[in-house]
């Protein structure tokens, strides 16, 4: 097992909107606080926005020697492990506003795994596809062709 050699974190703004809906639910929940139930379900979604938007700040990537890792945070709740030897091809490939942000299954098929729209990673593994996106992609690709042998994309 050679030593770990890439680390990458991409940062990308939306978070923001996670954070004023959570504001939007907060205060709609306290001008609403003499109803029964609506302010307990609005601070609920309020706190959830809260911890989403704290968890998708940040995507890191990560050699781990063995597998590649795939963490959104600083709030690391989200996490895939992405063993080098199950993946079968790999290569750059590019993800729309369409196609969103976060964790999601994607309309190409396979999952996606991105902050913002542009270049990611296509990963084809034993079990499906992957796309990771980043704003580093050819040292990505580069990494995982040489962790992988340089499998050719079938």
């Amino acid at each position: 097992m050679s030593e770990p050699s890439y680390h990458h974190t991409q940062k990308a703004p939306w978070f923001l909107l996670l954070f004023a809906f959570a504001a939007l639910f907060f205060t709609v929940a306290w001008v609403t606080r003499a109803e029964p139930v609506l302010p307990a379900i609005l601070l609920v979604s309020g706190l959830l926005m809260t911890v989403l938007g704290y968890s998708l700040q940040s995507l890191t990537v990560y050699d781990e020697g063995d597998r590649l890792a795939v963490c959104f945070g600083p709030l690391p709740l989200f996490k895939r492990r992405i063993r080098y030897d199950d993946i079968m091809g790999v290569e750059i490939g590019h993800t729309t506003f369409m196609d969103g942000w976060g964790i999601q299954w994607g309309p190409r098929g396979g999952w996606l795994w991105s902050l913002s729209a542009g270049k990611c990673v296509v990963i084809r593994r034993r079990r499906g596809v992957i796309r990771v996106g980043t704003d580093d992609a050819e040292r990505l690709a580069e990494l995982l062709k040489s962790r992988t042998g340089g499998q050719p994309w079938p």
